[in-house]
């Protein structure tokens, strides 16, 4: 079961109480104090594995609390520390105070640990408070309280590309053929319900990850549909694909304007990521249809087209729009990068596809890396 979404109140262990004893032996007059002091509370620790991928584990666990430090006792015997506990997150996950709503933990790197709250100390035996004034101390402390916090963990997938398009426009069908995930693909709309991570490969050293999420529809940012739920798996993404169906009962144009609006409405920063478009399920139109469509499309959202995407071997029989700056840092956030007609089916400019998305979100994230 896919659960990106878990509330729970984490408390650590309580510090173990300080002993009070003396010690009473044969032959031994006066041996005097001898209490143990109490063992530290178990801490907790988030750990991220790359193994995890969904926080089912957690699902249905309203608390989690770390083992309370033992009790010292007699014979300067001290407490046994309690057990940590360890919760294990996938990559991404985000650690959020629910009174607050501040960001507490932001989890991405693999194998990363991070205490996140730590045992209550324990007590001190009545050994340490003998003096020359005080030779017989009848107390000793109580252990320190573990800590509590209610926090609810989000899970954010951590892709280099994010597909954003309405229902049913082939956005499973394509992660299935450029990468090795495989997610269900039927002929109907809202066929994916939960998001879906691939590994793109490009050579035989170089890959990129895609992310997958529920068609968006208008009206998503106000509820409507699954797309709005699941938005904040590509809050993280380099480089967004806005994919538009060419046989759709929607104008290309609205369908581009109606994700960029509800994207916009989502996350002002998600909306000037950087992004290109490509145009799909143009095998079940001629070639002067996909080009006529491109072409009013292109002229709609103030586009010029020109050929420069034939370094990636798409077929330029299509209309296409591709890199036309000098450097990459030319570009601005908001631009497109290109414009590509595609199909998935038919593996039809994919091979293009693949690597122009490479590339782009590849240098884009290298100069903003020195730019920073």
């Amino acid at each position: 079961m896919f659960v990106d979404n878990v509330e729970l109140t984490i408390q650590s262990g309580k510090g173990g109480a300080g002993c009070v004893s003396f010690w009473t032996e044969k032959f031994v007059i006066k041996g005097g104090p001898d209490g143990g002091d109490g063992g530290r509370g178990g801490s907790i620790f988030f750990q991220v594995d790359n193994n995890t991928d969904t926080l089912s584990a957690l699902r249905g666990r309203n608390s989690i609390k770390a083992e309370n430090g033992r009790p010292g006792e007699g014979r300067k015997c001290y407490g046994r520390r309690g057990q940590d506990t360890i919760i294990t997150v996938p990559p991404g996950t985000q650690v959020v105070d629910v009174v607050t709503g501040d960001i507490l933990l932001d989890l991405v790197e693999e194998g990363e640990k991070i205490l996140f709250l730590e045992g209550g100390k324990g007590g001190l035996g009545n050994l340490h408070f003998k003096s020359s004034t005080n030779q017989r101390p009848t107390y000793a402390q109580p252990g320190l309280p573990g800590i509590t916090q209610s926090v609810t963990l989000e899970m954010k997938m951590i892709a280099d590309v994010g597909l954003v398009g309405f229902p049913n426009v082939g956005k499973s069908t394509l992660i299935s053929t450029l990468s090795n995930a495989r997610p269900q693909v039927a002929n109907y709309e809202f066929t994916t319900l939960t998001p879906k991570l691939g590994v793109v490969m490009v050579g035989d050293f170089d890959s990129f990850m895609m992310a997958d999420i529920p068609g968006i529809i208008e009206g998503a940012s106000d509820g409507r549909g699954l797309g709005l739920e699941f938005l904040k798996h590509i809050e993280r993404t380099k480089t967004l694909l806005f994919m538009i169906d060419a046989t759709n009962y929607r104008e290309m144009k609205y369908q581009y304007e109606t994700l960029q609006e509800e994207v916009k409405r989502y996350s002002e920063e998600l909306s000037l990521r950087n992004h290109a478009i490509v145009i799909t399920k143009i095998d079940s139109l001629s070639l002067e249809e996909v080009n006529r469509l491109t072409e009013n499309f292109l002229a709609d959202i103030g586009v010029t087209a020109n050929k420069e995407l034939k370094k990636y071997k798409a077929d330029m029989n299509y209309l296409s729009y591709g890199f036309k700056r000098d450097s990459w840092d030319e570009y601005s956030k908001d631009e497109i990068a290109f414009v590509l007609p595609i199909s998935s089916v038919a593996n039809f400019n994919t091979q293009a596809l693949r690597y122009a998305l490479f590339d782009f979100a590849e240098n884009r994230a290298t100069t903003e890396d020195e730019n920073a």
